[in-house]
């Protein structure tokens, strides 16, 4: 696998990643996917045996299920994974639930932490 540096992170990132918009289900996500912690599992189980050790999110795939269902794929291995995440879109009700404003993103990834089984 290639690996890219992110900036001036100091990261090294493989150029391909598995994103996981089919994992979890429900609503309309049913339409894209519905992947559950099995498939999944095996799914990280083929890119990390390729080199692809990251892992594309957002907390409206499947209501936050696909994160839930990502935790379960890797957990044991999570010191072993990179995981992106997108928060951006709206994910409740109250005024400040959507945006990239600093509240919102570190709400989303605090929730993202969670549903990872990380926190």
């Amino acid at each position: 696998m290639e690996y890219r540096q992110l900036g001036k992170s100091g990261l090294k990132v493989p150029a391909l990643c598995l994103g996981t918009a089919t994992f979890g289900g429900g609503a309309v996500f049913d339409q894209w996917g519905n992947t559950d912690i099995k498939e999944a599992t095996r799914l990280v189980d083929i890119c990390l045996e390729a080199g692809v050790n990251m892992f594309d999110s957002a907390d409206i795939y499947s209501a936050g299920a696909a994160e839930t269902v990502l935790g379960g794929a890797i957990k044991g291995r999570r010191d072993k994974v990179l995981i992106s995440t997108k928060a951006t879109f709206r994910f409740g009700d109250g005024p400040n639930d959507v945006g990239s404003s600093r509240y919102h993103l570190i709400k989303s990834c605090e929730g993202a932490l969670r549903r990872l089984g990380t926190k």
